[in-house]
């Protein structure tokens, strides 16, 4: 008799990406708490970002830095405007004699109410060369908001000698909220009823000595920026971000990262500048290793990912960063899209994604078209950190990722690995952390453990206790972890993650319900795709018509129904579901503007609606079939 034939699957070719670190350093605490780093020390890095500046002024004059789309009375965007690192400088300097004109400090620092522009960007040069911080304010707080709340609570704790605006577009969040004795510049237009400043004027002041006294003045410890939290639970707090923290953590970049190294990047980025994704991570890496960025003014929405799509068409990535949601629409794009698959794919070394989980089956589709194009996958990296560590902290280490995988601690940092009410939090060290926050001493204490560790709040697991070499897998935030009335515990990251996973492409996040409650429960928000499950109602009907159809019921039940199934008890076992029809408010901090939704603040704010839903007062609950029960 024959055996039979096994036919054992070749492992996935990708295309070459070199990994930084890739073996785990243990050590044992007290308590069954463990310290872990990743071997390898870090490099000697630039004292201040404006060192890097510089240097590529200098070496590099005509490289581009940035680049964005000219955009017309209209909106319309038409052919790409380039700033080279020298004209950048060059004007950083202008602006920064203009500053110090003003006698600005970090006690009276440059507030910004912009979207990522290039004037943004040569603003925040010019306060970084004579050393004054500056912050970038989300725009959502000024332009999406109707009370102004946390627009009002950042500019006091600013309290800025200076605000930049944009454009009118402004003017009412601006008049809310900027007191008259403070000066106003615009970058184009004016505002009704108000005395401004263009940011021409800035531009044209002639630079002094003292602007080269000014950053020879700056070191190591100097605040470059105030970064907010996103206010998820409390009121948004200043995270300090020095030059050690920015510097230091570019270089742990390159080296957990070599692809930064080996060639400029090229970047086409939305990621707002306001978090630390978009304005240190991705802003940062383009000075530190002299790349180009590309400033694209799509979005992952219906209304603007076309912008993003036109872009990718054209400029070709070295590396590509994006959220999960975005990397979603662009794998569905790429496989209808001749053009886009071939542009996209031509140079790229690694996606990188950050914000929230990427769900399996998008991971799977980008993965199938690149085979199809280029007969080899594409790295998606990916990792772990917080504005509080500028953000880079932990990397993967190896191009077998898979969703939820975060790797090991990037060069110079060590974690430490907390038991914590059943889980294992991670905690920070190292010359990337911030020192604390600005002008909120009591917050700043309550965030360090004894040790001088950052506490994060984030949950942890080994990917195989048996190989720490492969690192961490993200195990969801530990203040969003509950019991059951009958005692059993419910991990929100993973159930959250499956739940996004069986309802892709429709789910555009979960909301974890049933504390004290005897069952879980889920708060879906769709994605507008969901509109195509219910093809026969008009384009324009109410999204609640659309949700409540039986089209909708009857696939969201399957998938409740595939849930229960799976579910191994009752922390696990979704016992009823209700889809939304009211996003997210961005001013009740459920939603930040990068679309990362805040569960805790989504069950405060509708928690009339989850009781309903436990309690069976609702018409358009969804449970599992009996079958399943």
């Amino acid at each position: 008799m024959r055996s039979p034939i096994i036919h054992t699957p070749l492992p996935a070719k990708y295309r070459p990406l070199r990994f930084g670190v890739t073996r785990a350093l243990l050590r044992e605490g007290a308590g069954g708490v463990r310290y872990l780093r990743g071997e390898g020390d870090l490099r000697p890095y630039a004292a201040r970002m404006t060192d890097r500046l510089v240097y590529w002024a200098e070496t590099q004059p005509e490289r581009a830095f940035m680049a964005r789309r000219r955009r017309g009375a209209d909106g319309a965007t038409g052919e790409w405007q380039t700033v080279s690192y020298r004209e950048a400088l060059e004007r950083a300097r202008s602006i920064g004699q203009a500053l110090l004109d003003r006698g600005l400090s970090a006690e009276r620092p440059v507030a910004i109410l912009s979207e990522n522009g290039l004037e943004h960007a040569l603003l925040a040069l010019g306060c970084m060369v004579v050393g004054i911080p500056h912050c970038p304010v989300s725009p959502a707080y000024s332009l999406v908001s109707q009370d102004f709340d946390k627009l009002r609570h950042v500019l006091a704790t600013l309290t800025p000698g200076l605000v930049f605006a944009s454009d009118a577009r402004y003017a009412k969040a601006i008049a809310a909220t900027v007191g008259g004795d403070i000066e106003v510049v615009l970058a184009e237009g004016c505002l009704e009823g108000r005395a401004t400043t263009s940011l021409s004027e800035l531009l044209a002041t002639q630079p002094t000595a003292a602007v080269e006294a000014a950053m020879q003045a700056t070191g190591p410890d100097t605040i470059v920026k105030f970064l907010f939290t996103s206010g998820s639970t409390k009121l948004p707090k200043a995270v300090i971000n020095t030059h050690r923290m920015w510097c230091a953590n570019q270089q742990q970049m390159r080296q957990s990262m070599p692809v930064l190294a080996e060639e400029p990047p090229v970047l086409v980025d939305w990621l707002p500048w306001n978090h630390t994704f978009g304005g240190n991570h991705n802003v940062g890496l383009t000075i530190y290793n002299g790349g180009t960025l590309h400033i694209d003014d799509g979005k992952p929405t219906p209304a603007l990912m076309h912008e993003t799509l036109r872009n990718l068409r054209e400029i070709a990535p070295t590396i590509y960063f994006n959220v999960p949601t975005g990397f979603e629409a662009i794998a569905h794009a790429m496989k209808a899209d001749p053009v886009l698959r071939r542009n996209l794919l031509s140079r790229v070394r690694m996606f990188f994604y950050s914000g929230a989980a990427l769900a399996q089956p998008i991971w799977d589709l980008l993965h199938e078209v690149q085979e199809e194009e280029i007969g080899e996958r594409i790295v998606m990296g990916t990792g772990l950190g917080m504005t509080e560590s500028a953000p880079f902290a932990v990397f993967v280490t190896n191009p077998d990722v898979r969703s939820g995988h975060v790797g090991l601690p990037t060069v110079g940092m060590e974690l430490k690995l907390v038991p914590a009410e059943g889980k294992t939090e991670i905690r920070y060290k190292g010359p990337n952390v911030t020192p604390g926050y600005w002008r909120n001493p009591e917050a700043t204490q309550e965030a360090f453990d004894e040790e001088g560790f950052f506490r994060t709040g984030d949950a942890v697991l080994w990917i195989d206790p048996n190989d720490p070499d492969l690192g961490l897998k993200f195990d969801g935030r530990i203040a969003e972890d509950f019991k059951l009335a009958t005692g059993t515990f419910v991990s929100v990251g993973p159930l959250r993650a499956k739940i996004i996973a069986a309802g892709a492409p429709y789910v555009q996040d979960a909301v974890i319900t049933g504390l004290n409650r005897n069952e879980v429960g889920a708060l879906l928000f769709p994605t507008p795709k969901i509109r195509a499950l219910a093809p026969h109602l008009p384009a324009d009907a109410p999204l609640r018509d659309v949700l409540q159809s039986a089209a909708v019921e009857n696939h969201f039940q399957d998938v409740l129904d595939a849930l229960a199934q799976q579910a191994t008890g009752s922390a696990t076992r979704v016992a009823r579901m209700v889809l939304l029809d009211e996003p997210p408010s961005i001013d009740l901090g459920e939603v930040t503007d990068k679309g990362s939704i805040n569960q805790r603040a989504v069950l405060k704010h509708r928690d009339a609606l989850v009781q309903a839903m436990h309690e069976d007062r609702l018409p358009f609950t969804l449970q599992p079939r009996k079958e399943n029960a």
